[in-house]
């Protein structure tokens, strides 16, 4: 079942990239409506608006990317490495 979902998802590529962004979008309203600022620890979740929903896209994405880079550097190799 998984792997029909896969399939699908790269069949797919601009619903699913529409949706993530919804979905962010949907995360980031949600924050600014239900979280109560008023206790907040730091001044960046005082002041700035969905801080950590905009800090935990942020971080998904910079580890997405680091990810690839290392598998384009070497950590992924061919299938048929061990066949030789």
């Amino acid at each position: 079942m998984i792997v029909r979902f896969i399939d699908w998802l790269k069949q797919w590529p601009r619903t699913v990239r529409v949706l993530s962004l919804v979905a962010a979008a949907a995360i980031v309203i949600w924050s600014l409506a239900a979280v109560d600022t008023h206790h907040a620890h730091t001044w960046v979740e005082q002041h700035i608006p969905g801080f950590w929903a905009i800090f935990g896209f942020l971080a998904a994405s910079v580890l997405i990317f680091i990810a690839g880079w290392l598998g384009k550097c070497g950590i992924q190799t061919r299938e048929d490495y061990y066949d030789r």
